[in-house]
């Protein structure tokens, strides 16, 4: 397919493909919605509705009751794999590793969530400090637009690239664009060897090894010491550390890695306990900063969310940090995180994930309101169909 942008104008061309009885079963859904004029809040697993702005739609387009999550295609020796967007990561990782191949995705929420929606929120966990966020583990995809029309983008094979990037655009759209109904991605062998531990380190002493270091880490997250006690990795500011490769390899690393402190054995389900960390019952707020600026930020953090019984935890190499805030009840809580939030942002970009809905508007200003990107949303999704609000009131 290819796209000509003059301004806001954006023209698509279809690929003619014909589309599966699971693929058509969304259109229909998507075409009845939009002759009605009935929003569709568009539903995977249904576990993190609450992520986002609150999204005005009358019905739900519940994908697992239209899209079977079964394998498409899985073709080992290419290291790629094409499946439906309902299939949850834990099914994909089941069939896998049978085969000694991974999908090296940790979003916040764990293996329950589905490829679909991690795809459509872009969103990354520890691991992508080595292989990159969605965007980069993604060849290609199947999306319904608002208009009722099925998309094909990329390939499933790595060395596809050519035409426009529909795929790069759906991800992290929130649904806003089109619902992602298959999804083609990239994969790793299992490495033979992993080593997980835990080093008492500051931000800055975390950054200088890890900028400095010849050996990159599968992840390197710093937690909070309310966080790590919660874990039961230490009781200060702690660097939990990822290794994968050969034995050699994976011993060296653990050498370098003990110029900045003594390494602590921990268990390899560390990484998914980080991620349940945010179940219900908590506002989550990601700062964004320069690597090279993070370490200000980080202690700032730590010093506000101690004092109110916050978490947080950060991927130094991306600049990133994830804060959880546990909700109070009554109107004064408004008021207590909205302080919370003001004294996080300082020297660093705010971004909402959740929030009780009476806060986005006073806390997080609209996204995706300039003319560019309400001519994209015009020509993927005309009639505000898909997940209205998401962004906010303009989009």
């Amino acid at each position: 397919m290819a796209r000509r942008s003059v301004g806001a104008t954006v023209r698509l061309t279809m690929n003619d493909a014909p589309a599966s009885s699971h693929t058509s079963a969304v259109v229909d859904e998507v075409q009845r919605a939009r002759a009605d004029g009935a929003p569709l809040r568009i539903v995977g697993a249904g576990r993190w509705l609450d992520a986002g702005r609150p999204v005005r739609g009358e019905r739900s387009l519940h994908l697992p009751a239209l899209v079977s999550p079964d394998i498409v295609h899985y073709e080992p020796g290419d290291l790629t794999l094409t499946v439906r967007a309902t299939a949850t990561l834990g099914e994909i990782d089941r069939v896998l590793r049978a085969e000694g191949q991974w999908l090296p995705l940790d979003p916040a929420g764990g293996m329950d969530g589905t490829i679909g929606a991690t795809i459509a929120t872009g969103s990354a966990g520890p691991l992508s400090s080595a292989f990159g966020t969605p965007r980069e583990q993604v060849l290609g995809m199947e999306v319904v637009t608002g208009r009722g029309d099925v998309i094909r983008s990329g390939g499933r094979v790595v060395k596809n690239v050519a035409g426009f990037d529909v795929t790069r655009l759906m991800t992290g759209a929130w649904g806003t664009l089109g619902a992602v109904t298959e999804v083609s991605v990239r994969l790793r062998a299992v490495p033979s060897a992993e080593a997980s531990v835990a080093v008492t380190a500051s931000a800055a002493d975390a950054w200088r090894w890890i900028s400095a270091s010849e050996y990159t880490p599968y992840a390197a997250e710093l937690v909070t010491p309310a966080l790590a006690r919660a874990l039961g990795v230490g009781d200060a500011g702690t660097l939990l550390v990822r290794f994968g490769g050969n034995d050699a390899l994976v011993r060296a690393a653990l050498q370098s890695l003990a110029t900045l402190g003594e390494p602590r054995p921990v268990e390899g389900d560390v990484w998914s306990r980080v991620s349940m960390r945010d179940a219900a019952g908590v506002a989550v707020i990601r700062l964004s900063a320069r690597p090279s600026r993070l370490a200000p930020v980080w202690e700032r953090v730590t010093t506000v969310l101690e004092r109110v019984g916050g978490e947080a935890h950060a991927t130094p190499r991306r600049g990133v940090i994830r804060c959880i805030i546990p909700l109070g009840e009554g109107d004064e809580e408004f008021s207590r995180l909205r302080g919370i939030s003001q004294a996080l942002r300082v020297d660093a970009t705010l971004v909402a994930e959740r929030l009780p809905a009476p806060l986005w508007s006073s806390l997080v200003p609209s996204t995706a309101s300039d003319p560019l990107s309400r001519g994209i949303r015009a020509a993927f999704d005309p009639d505000r169909i898909l997940n209205p609000g998401i962004f906010g009131e303009l989009t």
